[in-house]
């Protein structure tokens, strides 16, 4: 379940952070656990949908998409009538660190 946290932390860190920087409105963040996978949604009120950057270890900064995909099994953007939702899905493991 460690490694679980560990994995969830940033993906909810980075999520916010950018709902934060890029969405003028409400944002709403829910961490569900279905069966063996946690859940992370975030809705936010900025309808652009993120697209990751080609990779560049020169660049600084802009990389929140990439640690989400890298991090999570699966990750979806979806707008929505007042923006977008973001869900990225994490296999719930029972290794500890």
């Amino acid at each position: 379940m460690a490694a679980t946290v560990e994995i969830v932390q940033p993906i909810v860190s980075e999520l916010v952070t950018n709902a934060r920087k890029y969405a003028s409105g409400p944002t709403l963040l829910r961490l569900r656990v279905t069966g063996a996978v946690v859940r992370v949604e975030l809705w936010d009120s900025n309808p652009v949908v993120p697209t990751a950057k080609a990779h560049d270890a020169e660049r600084i900064g802009q990389h929140g998409l990439e640690i989400v995909r890298a991090l999570a099994q699966t990750v979806t953007v979806e707008r929505t009538p007042l923006g977008k939702r973001i869900t990225a899905y994490i296999a719930l493991t029972t290794a500890t660190t």
